[in-house]
């Protein structure tokens, strides 16, 4: 188990733990133990921060709109009730970020502000998710039954109907006489705006007929932001990696050489630390040998404070593992070979100062986390190694 996801696990169990009494801070402590715990507190939520990749959480306030249903069917198709992800090859990326258009234009152009997308994150797919509505009664009998729909990109805006003002992204034929999404690949465009932001002059939709002509416009209309739901509002869906990926539990120097040296972390005082030794954790209460096993350990967006931006979970079990893992080592603690051998050496006391295997996590799940970012976008995002599936003993 990584040195980070150990602190982790005891940075949360501070952070939700309830505050003593104030005597018992003081024999823990000291007479200094309130403003001690205050930073305590302060350098928690920063390293948890770290943890889900930001700096300072998204502001909390009230939010008009609700996330957009593609979305909330996103994080539900790739996440549990709890946030664990279901299988993590269903998620291109780790990151999917919702825009909505700025312009809100009578016409079908459309323009997305990405200055939240972090510069280190890699895009993979970009989709535009436009909204067809039905066909006016007026034109319901027309004679054509399918149309041309093209995406361009604006390349420059006082020539956006000449060919040498917009790049063609995406086109395809679509029945008239239907209505409800359609979604269009225009990675290549994002990925251009993404290396010069101020190459983003925005996008445009064009309808024709499958001979060249214009179609008559109450003939295929799509939702704008200005004058229809918002939830039918013109999105821009980013499929991206931000390249944090965790380190795998088992390694070896066959895979890369010798594993740098975690850096140094500073100790956080834990309440009661000097009345009791480390192995007490290992016996329930009734002062029996505890096996090692999972135990929970619910983790509570709201009484950290970040239940105003984060929309799922409101919580998660992330679990830990407690217990002893006493010689002999049978299957059911699914010891390594390492733990084994350790074992062996502890109980027949070859060599002073060896301790008995640890319980730890030998299987991390990955959790997801839909959002509101600082600009009102929707994210969905995964954060690998957050919940402990099994306990062995290492």
């Amino acid at each position: 188990m990584s040195p980070r996801l150990l602190l982790c696990a005891a940075l949360l169990r501070l952070l939700l733990a309830r505050p003593p009494p104030t005597g018992e801070l003081e024999n823990d402590f000291g007479p200094e133990s309130g403003s001690e715990s205050g930073e305590v507190r302060s350098e928690a939520i920063r390293r948890l921060l770290e943890v889900f990749g930001m700096e300072d959480p998204p502001l909390a306030r009230g939010r008009k709109q609700p996330p957009p249903q593609y979305m909330l069917d996103l994080y539900h198709t790739v996440a549990d009730v709890d946030g664990v992800t279901r299988d993590p090859h269903l998620l291109e990326g780790n990151t999917v970020r919702s825009f909505f258009d700025k312009l809100h234009s009578e016409q079908v152009e459309f323009v997305f502000n990405l200055s939240m997308v972090a510069q280190n994150e890699k895009v993979l797919t970009a989709e535009l998710h436009i909204f067809r509505l039905r066909p006016q009664a007026s034109v319901s009998f027309s004679r054509h039954h399918f149309c041309q729909v093209s995406v361009y990109q604006l390349l420059d805006a006082s020539k956006v109907n000449a060919s040498q003002g917009r790049k063609l992204l995406s086109s395809r034929l679509i029945p008239i006489h239907s209505s409800g999404w359609e979604v269009f690949t225009i990675t290549q465009a994002v990925r251009s705006w993404m290396f010069d932001e101020g190459s983003n002059l925005g996008l445009m939709v064009t309808v024709k007929t499958l001979s060249g002509g214009q179609m008559d416009r109450k003939a295929v209309r799509f939702a704008s932001g200005r004058h229809h739901h918002y939830s039918k509002q013109p999105m821009l869906v980013l499929f991206t990696d931000d390249g944090r990926r965790a380190a795998p539990l088992e390694s070896s120097p066959a895979d890369g050489g010798d594993k740098p040296a975690a850096p140094s972390l500073p100790m956080l005082p834990m309440p009661g630390a000097g009345r009791r030794s480390a192995r007490s954790a290992d016996y329930d209460e009734d002062g029996e040998r505890m096996p090692c096993q999972r135990q929970p350990l619910y983790v509570d967006f709201e009484e950290i404070g970040w239940s105003g931006w984060i929309v799922s979970p409101r919580g998660y079990n992330a679990y830990h593992c407690k217990g002893s893992c006493p010689f002999p080592l049978g299957q059911n603690m699914r010891p390594t070979n390492h733990a084994t051998v350790q074992s062996i050496i502890n109980a027949l006391k070859l060599t002073k100062g060896i301790e008995m295997p640890c319980c730890v996590p030998d299987k991390l799940f990955s959790i997801n986390l839909l959002y509101f970012d600082d600009d009102e976008n929707v994210v969905l995002k995964q954060y690998d190694d957050m919940v402990a599936g099994s306990c062995g003993c290492h």
